[in-house]
């Protein structure tokens, strides 16, 4: 029998999951896992891809594209690009400009629909930078029958990119000290295991998404991925500042390193203002600057 963190909570799309208007375009869908990041990876380039695919990425839709916070807008501009099926690959020029969080999210979309159970799970990966370093990440975490619950990466299911970053695992069992659920990786700083610093969107030298503050965002965000709520990565709400209570993001690590109980994550999420995703957040878009956005 499935453990109790096995809820058909996971099966269902979320607000952001949703495929929408695009639903008859998954009917040709593969009902393997494997197969179904592939397909992910082949419709989106990460912003960051454009010399390793060869593709000057037009700045306008490193702009456009990166605002796009739904799986419907996302498989519009993809289908308006090239209208052909979803399980065929486009050329880097035809692919929606994303980054993690998209792939990871049409990935769970794919997997929801044909009856996988699927979440996002947001952290940090030791693999996709300097030594010593941990990215800001999204990964799928998926149920399998056999094993429980399993962390992939459908940005590395393109072989191109796993050489690139010298990946020695498969792609869809991802180990869980390579990628750090945030909680986790919350817990390493908070117990002196890893610096601060040595956890955020780049190495220190290059850029101040860094540290403490930065990985209480992150739980923030892992904590809303596991209410199928599943932002964008700059969507910020609540405290963050590095003056920001440890109460809060202890309490979001114990309910979201290991099973998952979903009634506690949901009560958690749900009765604390300062973790509950609000109606308006502020964007920090890295592209258009500050905003505030209303969701949907």
């Amino acid at each position: 029998m499935p453990s109790a963190d096995f809820p058909a909570f996971y099966l269902g799309q979320s607000v952001f999951s949703d495929p929408g208007a695009h639903l008859p375009r998954y009917a040709d869908l593969p009902g393997d896992p494997s197969q179904l990041s592939r397909i992910a990876r082949n419709l989106i380039i990460h912003r960051l891809e454009g010399e390793l695919f060869h593709h000057p990425i037009p700045a306008g839709r490193l702009h456009h594209d990166a605002e796009t916070r739904y799986l419907d807008d996302i498989l519009h501009l993809i289908t308006d690009r090239n209208p052909a099926p979803l399980n065929h690959p486009r050329a880097p020029a035809d692919r929606f400009v994303g980054v993690c969080r998209d792939l990871a999210l049409l990935h769970c979309s794919f997997l929801r629909h044909v009856g996988v159970p699927a979440r996002l799970r947001c952290g940090f990966a030791d693999y996709l930078g300097p030594d010593g370093f941990h990215g800001d990440h999204v990964a799928t975490e998926y149920w399998d029958d056999r094993r429980g619950w399993l962390l992939a990466d459908p940005q590395l299911a393109d072989p191109r990119v796993a050489a690139a970053w010298r990946v020695d695992f498969d792609p869809m069992d991802v180990p869980r000290d390579r990628f750090l659920v945030a909680g986790r990786a919350w817990r390493t700083i908070r117990s002196g295991r890893a610096a601060a610093s040595s956890f955020g969107v780049h190495p220190p030298e290059e850029g101040p998404l860094n540290g403490e503050w930065f990985v209480a965002h992150s739980t923030r965000l892992d904590l809303a991925a596991l209410n199928k709520v599943e932002t964008l990565l700059w969507d910020t709400w609540g405290t963050g500042s590095t003056n920001t209570p440890h109460t809060p993001y202890d309490e979001v690590a114990h309910l979201t390193v290991g099973p998952i109980d979903l009634p506690a994550v949901r009560r958690l999420f749900t009765e604390h203002d300062a973790l509950r995703t609000p109606k308006t957040v502020l964007s920090l878009a890295p592209f258009n600057g500050p905003r505030e956005v209303t969701l949907r």
